[in-house]
């Protein structure tokens, strides 16, 4: 059992109990992606059938499954199948005009069927009220109760087109707090005496498991909206609201009316013995129009302490798996407040590496100062390598003359300039060496200094974890330090619209857990996260890994409390420390409308592409079985 399960279950012992309308399970844990049919078979005499209306959108084609001229499988969910005993009958009367008939996979006129016997029909709600069908000797009564989902603000949710947002609000009803708008009610349209007293309710992962459900939701009478026939009445759910962890789901407040949902996800409505679904996204409305779902792209890299050591967290390369998909899980649950997801475990590209050897010689080390004449001296593998520096040749000018010296001698050379830093005269200018194959070359310097310009430092690049990473500080944060550079440019794929994530051991000094390099002009680390295994343990106390995700996705140097009202509860905050609901998890509609300008499609560097819903792998609907 997960442990979001496993705490669900302390929280309320029954709220993982199969919904009412029996969505179980299948044996091995897993739903099918096709449907269990709901069928009556070698029936006769009088028989009485409760449907819904069937305007859900189960096969991911856009349009309402009752409104599709040809239904596909994963379409007819909501159809119930009749086989009349005593095989093919001619189909004499149908009176009313809630229910639409299927045969042979076709949608069907009843004047179509005249003097045709049939041995199979399927009947499909279309509309509440009472159809009655004279089938032969078999006669069928069928009511069709409607299912409405109304937004905070009252306006009805289409069941295709929209979906159920994640909850960015604290999880309170108490009075003097503004209501949750992404929370949705649910509303029964019907014949009062064919309205039932409560609906069921669970979520679905995206690969249609169980995640969470919420049994009985008792229902209580209210007006019809706009549009409902006068001769129908309505019942309605409370507010009920997609809760991104087991932390917001458990609130006192918030546990009755919470389900536990992932962008990508489900939540099935179950009313009698049918139901309906509706998919799980981001906000549904913003000034930069539906954020529905939007993919981003992680490479994560968890570096040893030395070469073929332990890797930073887990204490085994097993274990140190389980804890970044657990990592990528609550990411995909915080930054799913804006729609945004990074995939699922078995997508994400995972590395556990050594350190690098010193493959790197910065040219200005870190001041960029310009030369003033001189000889380079490097060992690389072994072999002596020169240059020259001219008087009044940039950092630039130099590395650039260097890396053809390289080159001359086999190797590769690639020339990596770093974002001037605040005390620098000059950017300096990182010169990369692999041997010809790719590897990594082992660089040291010769029975000389590496440089005898009196002006231009030439400094090696060295990474050595045993004593914590050296961290930028405010006056060299554009370029990162030296050790920085040399671990980071190692693992750097040259994409910048992936999100580069390096776990490392520790940081070289106490209270810095996380960093993050984003787009900036001249930079050469860019869209990279740099945590440690301080930032894992901390976990729901900061939530180390989506904060600096933030920095990047929003492009954000600084923090919103830097500069205005402190709201411990937002995860850009700068210090907050709460592992409770009050903690810093949520993201405001603004941080979603920055997070799409800064990073989504049309984005200079576009890491977040827009993820429809509706995928293709993700179409059919949770299986069901009867109880």
């Amino acid at each position: 059992m997960k442990r979001a399960e496993e705490e669900l279950l302390k929280i309320r012992p029954s709220s993982l109990a199969p919904i009412a309308m029996g969505v179980l399970l299948a044996a091995s844990g897993v739903a099918r992606a096709e449907p269990a049919e709901r069928s009556v078979k070698n029936v006769e005499g009088k028989l009485s059938l409760s449907l819904l209306v069937d305007r859900d959108d189960d096969d991911g084609d856009g349009v309402p499954d009752f409104e599709s001229d040809r239904p596909v499988a994963s379409a007819l969910g909501d159809v119930v199948w009749i086989e009349p005993k005593g095989g093919p009958r001619t189909l004499d009367a149908v009176d009313g005009v809630s229910v639409r008939l299927i045969v042979d996979g076709k949608v069907v006129r009843p004047g179509a069927l005249r003097n045709r016997r049939i041995a199979r029909l399927g009947v499909q709600g279309i509309r509440a009220g009472a159809t009655q069908i004279r089938w032969g000797t078999l006669e069928l009564s069928v009511e069709v109760l409607d299912l409405l989902a109304l937004d905070g603000t009252g306006a009805p949710i289409d069941l295709v087109k929209s979906h159920v947002s994640l909850s960015r609000s604290l999880p309170l009803a108490s009075d003097g707090v503004a209501p949750d708008l992404e929370a949705l009610s649910f509303v029964v349209t019907g014949a009062p005496e064919r309205l039932p007293s409560s609906l069921g309710f669970a979520s679905f992962r995206p690969d249609l498991r169980q995640l969470d459900s919420l049994g009985d939701v008792p229902l209580s009478t209210r007006p019809c909206p706009p549009g409902v026939d006068a001769a129908l009445s309505c019942r309605t759910t409370p507010p009920l609201r997609a809760a991104g962890d087991v932390v917001d789901r458990s609130h006192p407040e918030s546990r009755e009316h919470s389900l536990v949902s992932e962008v990508g996800g489900r939540w099935v409505v179950g009313v009698g013995d049918a139901m309906a679904t509706l998919r799980v996204g981001g906000p549904r409305s913003s000034a930069v129009g539906p954020l529905a779902r939007l993919r981003g792209k992680l490479r994560v890299r968890l570096v040893r302490m030395t070469r073929g050591g332990l890797p930073p967290v887990g204490g085994e390369d097993r274990l140190a798996r389980a804890v970044i998909d657990n990592e990528l899980a609550t990411a995909n649950a915080l930054w799913g407040q804006c729609g945004v997801v990074f995939g699922s475990e078995a997508e994400l590209d995972f590395q556990i590496v050594d350190p690098p050897p010193s493959y790197l010689v910065a040219v200005g080390c870190d001041l960029g100062t310009p030369a003033s004449g001189g000889e380079i001296e490097l060992m690389v593998d072994g072999r002596r390598v020169r240059s020259e520096s001219v008087a009044g040749q940039t950092p630039t000018q130099v590395a650039n003359r260097l890396a053809r010296a390289l080159r001359a001698a086999g190797f590769r050379a690639v020339v990596s300039p770093n974002a001037e830093i605040s005390p620098g005269a000059r950017r300096s200018v990182d010169v990369l060496v692999r041997r010809s194959n790719g590897q990594f070359a082992e660089l040291s310097e010769g029975a000389v200094p590496s440089s005898t310009d009196a002006t231009l430092g030439v400094c090696l690049g060295e990474v050595d974890l045993s004593d914590g990473l050296a961290h930028f500080s405010d006056f060299d944060a554009p370029a990162g330090t030296l050790e920085e550079r040399t671990l980071l440019k190692a693992f750097d794929d040259g994409d910048p619209t992936t999100v580069e994530v390096v776990v490392i051991p520790a940081f070289g000094s106490v209270g810095r857990i996380g960093e993050s390099f984003i787009f900036g002009q001249g930079a050469s680390l860019r869209n990279v996260v740099l945590i440690d295994r301080a930032a894992i343990r901390a976990g729901a106390r900061s939530f180390a890994l989506s904060h600096e995700l933030g920095h990047v996705l929003l492009d954000l140097p600084g923090h919103p409390d830097d500069y205005g009202v402190d709201r411990p509860s937002l995860l850009m905050d700068a210090d907050a420390t709460d592992p409770t609901v009050f903690g810093p998890r949520r993201l405001t509609l603004a941080d979603c409308e920055r997070a799409f300008r800064q990073s989504g499609p049309g984005a200079p560097v576009p890491m977040l592409s827009v993820w429809p819903l509706a995928s293709k792998s993700e179409r059919g609907r949770p299986a069901v079985k009867k109880r």
